[in-house]
């Protein structure tokens, strides 16, 4: 079951970016860095276990631009299609707020040109997004694929 992420959601949040992050799959994020933005995120429970199964952001950085962030799937859980879900489920709330841009920084483009996301030159992307990066493990040499998809809204 999709739905909005909760206060109470957020340490199971951190714990699965934190796998990928050691993994150096994904930017970690902090708890009180998720905490304050617990409103962007949506997640994946399982109806059985009522455990979180996955997590994506959906985070605006401008009125014309929103990110795809913390997309991340519980290792057990991959091929059944909970990704997909909540990139869709992403791309709907842009949608919905008339955002008419949508990026995303991903080490996997192939999963995310499936949703009509194309490759981009990092440097078209505002400088404002890169706040984030400073505490990457990679920065300066960022290796992920910046992409970015027009919404007709």
């Amino acid at each position: 079951m999709l739905r909005k992420a909760t206060p109470a959601d957020v340490k199971s949040i951190h714990a699965l970016l934190q796998f990928y992050g050691k993994n150096g799959e994904l930017l970690a994020r902090p708890l009180s860095k998720l905490y304050d933005n617990v409103r962007d995120f949506w997640v994946y429970v399982d109806e059985g276990t009522k455990k979180i199964e996955g997590c994506c952001a959906l985070q605006f950085c401008w009125d014309d631009l929103a990110e795809i962030r913390s997309l991340a799937v519980v290792e057990t859980s991959h091929g059944k299609g909970i990704g997909s879900m909540l990139v869709e489920r992403t791309i709907q709330e842009a949608m919905a707020f008339k955002i008419p841009k949508l990026f995303t920084l991903t080490y996997r483009p192939t999963f995310f040109s499936r949703f009509q996301f194309y490759k981009i030159d990092r440097a078209d992307l505002p400088i404002k997004i890169w706040s984030d990066c400073i505490t990457c493990v990679n920065f300066p040499d960022c290796n992920e694929t910046a992409m970015l998809k027009l919404l007709d809204v």
